[in-house]
């Protein structure tokens, strides 16, 4: 009984103090996203951009610093790279939990340039941090069912055109681009449903990680292929503050783009479209085999 007062105390208080931070730091970033929504003037834009990335890099340190303070969770990561804050680069990760994102984010903070989420539309509605992602320009994709296609056909390709929009925004900017292959969570009904040929992982989606890539064109410099896995069981955000996540083991590696990748026609070339899902599906077993060994015992 004693134990779960005080798990709930420890949520609340994460809960509190999370939510502090943010309105502190969600303050200045409004203002500075106004002030870039009213002086489109490209120099003055620069500048703007360089302080909404160090004030989302400050939210992120203040969220980084939280969890090392609050929580036992220990991070274990090989590969990690020197840091690159300049540069494009598209991140491919594997998706466990939404502890992923604070994961990622205490990983790369100041080492990538500020990671960029592909979001549903409807999260632009979150208190404060629609606001956030809005300002710091986080692409919201509205998907559409194959239904809804069927009955209105000029939905079709609206997502797709919505990613190309949002990545001609990247090229002038440094950014690392966050795609969770696998579209969704993994979980073991998930797995079973898929039949996935990967023991471990959910079956890549191609489609919208070779859209970026089209779209992005020659800006793209490096994949940084992100593995982790929580070897004592994964959660939710609310099991990492009640402290009931101990672990995360992080495999990281960087890699080429295949120059053949580089502005195919993902949809339109039946070649293309077999030769990339050829390299993702590569890819993924790698990622399989990874996981394997990182849940092995230390």
């Amino acid at each position: 009984m004693t134990g779960r007062i005080l798990s709930g105390l420890r949520v609340l208080g994460a809960t509190l103090l999370l939510t502090l931070n943010t309105l502190l730091h969600i303050v200045p970033l409004l203002l500075v996203a106004l002030l870039k929504l009213v002086l489109p003037v490209a120099r003055i834009r620069a500048v703007l951009d360089h302080w909404l990335m160090a004030i989302a890099a400050s939210w992120i340190d203040v969220n980084s610093w939280m969890i090392d303070r609050f929580t036992g969770l220990q991070v274990h990561v090989e590969g990690l790279p020197e840091p690159m804050p300049e540069g494009h680069f598209m991140v491919v990760c594997n998706h466990q939990s939404w502890v992923d994102i604070p994961v990622l984010q205490k990983l790369f903070n100041r080492r990538l340039p500020f990671l960029r989420f592909f979001l549903k539309s409807q999260l632009i509605w979150v208190p404060l941090l629609g606001l956030a992602w809005w300002a710091l320009d986080f692409p919201f994709m509205k998907r559409y069912s194959r239904e809804q296609i069927a009955r209105r056909p000029e939905l079709a390709g609206r997502d797709i055109e919505a990613t190309r929009k949002a990545c001609e925004k990247f090229k002038r900017i440094p950014v690392s681009i966050v795609n969770f292959v696998e579209g969704t969570r993994f979980s073991e009904t998930k797995h079973a449903q898929q039949q996935s040929d990967f023991a471990r992982l959910l079956k890549p989606r191609a489609g919208g990680t070779a859209f970026v890539l089209n779209a992005m064109g020659e800006t793209l410099d490096t994949v940084v292929d992100v593995t982790l896995v929580y070897p004592q069981g994964r959660g939710e955000l609310v099991d990492l503050f009640a402290d009931r996540i101990p672990e995360v083991r992080v495999h990281v590696r960087l890699l080429p783009i295949p120059e053949r990748f580089r502005g195919g026609d993902y949809a339109g070339d039946e070649v293309y479209r077999a030769e990339f899902q050829q390299w993702l599906n590569e890819l993924w077993r790698d990622k399989d085999e990874t996981i394997r060994r990182l849940l092995q015992p230390a």
